[in-house]
């Protein structure tokens, strides 16, 4: 068999020796670069060969190679081999490595639209940033704990209308709060209650996290995958409490009900609570007052500023760090910037450079082109097709990199197809991510820290335990999203 080799040239100007080696058969043909002539001494001149050789193959295959790095980074987090901080770091560098994004802020004079920094969305980091400082400084004074035992004591003394309270509350809490903070500060008080009514926490638990995970989809700042959707959609804060609060409430009580009802012999079996034993809890809940008074003063503000952002002139970002900078002015701020999860925000960064290589490479406006193909351009399968994969994907998987993935997408479609079109597939993602986190144990941070606090208290929360009350709270969630969808949009 006879084979032919052929050496050519690397670039224009191949003094230093570098050359590809083309090798063509019958059965064979391929290209490979072979640096035999590198100089060993001369590393700047090797660096310029190997970088115009990386720089070649990353143009020629850019969509393949940003694609293989978000794939690479899914893997990884959804399999938990590494912090997901350090994967998404790891990815931007591969990302700016490979050429996808670039280095040069400026070229040809001009500002280079591909330059990496331009990715990363810097209202969604500083408003979460924000918000983490001015929850920090609010859950310091004691007054979510407070609330939660005031309602409690409303509610009289029997474990059912104590359950429903307490679900309420962490729904209404985890539309403001984020989902993480607001468990953390509902776990204590459901053992203690728990204990009270000499009954398992776990319904507790379960309700409570599902709940936190409906409520914060009702809002703009009430689960992360909102904040990047509001950013990406240019909505705002009331359009989030317009368009999706009714459907979310709507939800939030049927899934309360049904896993009140699933739970109703347990609860019915226990004992009633006397009127000492409530006033007693609510005593015994410390609180700092003016702290508190402060506090929520300066968050209700807050709020305010998100729903006149238009009138006022301020985004979201803006209003929210004059908030935290107000309260931070009553505190010693490097105490509370040790309650920022600085993981996840470089986390962000990370991911939003990741995304910029596959966005900067056309693989995004491919995959925006496949879906509407492949659907031929009907907003009411795009729609449901989005809504119930977000909503299964998330439950496996983080919901902050697939909703990072899926935003840039859709806004191509919107780009291509229009606005009008594109308007219920925002609402689709923000449903299915946030709704889609109940499914599994893993589905969501929330759910992760109420399954190790259950289990350091001796009560295991397995997986396909937690699974078999997920799937009927996503299926009760999903399927009236879907008829909320088609009545509003389609």
């Amino acid at each position: 068999m006879g084979v032919a080799v052929e050496k050519l040239p690397l670039c224009e100007n191949a003094a230093e020796g570098g050359f590809f080696v083309a090798c063509a058969s019958r059965h064979l043909e391929f290209r490979v670069f072979t640096p035999t002539a590198l100089h060993p001494l001369n590393l700047k001149a090797n660096r310029e060969i190997f970088m115009t050789y990386l720089q070649t193959f990353a143009e020629q295959y850019n969509v393949w190679i940003s694609a293989g790095i978000l794939l690479l980074a899914y893997i990884f987090i959804a399999t938990e081999k590494m912090p997901k901080v350090t994967v998404a770091l790891i990815g931007a560098v591969a990302t700016i490595a490979f050429g996808l994004v670039s280095q040069e802020k400026f070229t040809g004079g001009k500002i280079n639209s591909d330059y990496f920094i331009n990715f990363v969305d810097f209202n969604v980091i500083f408003l979460l940033i924000s918000m983490m400082v001015i929850v920090a400084i609010t859950a310091s004074s004691g007054v979510f704990e407070r609330g939660a035992a005031f309602m409690l004591k409303l509610a009289g003394g029997g474990a059912m209308r104590a359950m429903f309270v307490l679900g309420i509350f962490t729904a209404v809490l985890s539309a403001f709060l984020d989902n993480v903070t607001t468990v953390i500060l509902v776990i204590p008080m459901t053992f203690s209650i728990a204990e009270k009514f000499k009954m398992s926490p776990v319904p507790f638990l379960l309700l409570e996290v599902f709940a936190s995970n409906i409520g914060g989809t009702a809002t703009l700042i009430g689960d992360p995958p909102n904040i990047i959707i509001g950013s990406a959609a240019n909505l705002s804060f009331s359009d989030f409490i317009n368009q999706l609060s009714g459907i979310v409430i709507a939800i939030l009580l049927v899934v309360t009900s049904t896993i009140i009802f699933i739970f109703r012999k347990q609860l019915r079996a226990a004992p009633r609570l006397s009127k000492e034993t409530l006033d007693q809890f609510v005593a015994n809940t410390p609180i700092q007052k003016k702290k508190a008074i402060r506090s929520l003063a300066v968050l209700a503000l807050v709020i305010v500023g998100f729903i006149a952002r238009d009138q006022i002139g301020l985004d979201t970002c803006v209003v929210a760090i004059l908030g935290a900078s107000v309260l931070l002015l009553f505190e010693k701020p490097s105490n509370i910037f040790r309650e920022v999860e600085w993981n996840t925000i470089l986390f962000f960064i990370g991911l939003f450079v990741i995304i910029g290589g596959l966005e900067a490479s056309g693989g995004i406006k491919m995959m925006a082109n496949a879906l509407v193909s492949a659907t031929e351009g009907s907003r009411g399968l795009t729609s449901m097709i989005i809504l119930w994969g977000s909503g299964i994907i998330s439950g496996f998987i983080d919901n902050i990199p697939f909703t990072a993935t899926m935003a840039p997408m859709i806004s191509q479609i919107q780009a291509t197809v229009g606005v009008e079109y594109a308007k219920p597939l925002w609402w689709c993602l923000s449903l299915g991510a946030c709704l889609g986190g109940n499914l599994t144990i893993i589905g969501a941070a929330a759910n992760v820290i109420v399954s190790e606090n259950a289990a350091q208290h001796g009560h295991t929360i397995k997986f396909l335990e937690f699974f078999k009350y997920g799937i009927i709270v996503v299926l009760i969630s999903l399927v009236m999203s879907s008829a909320y969808i088609w009545l509003e949009f389609l």
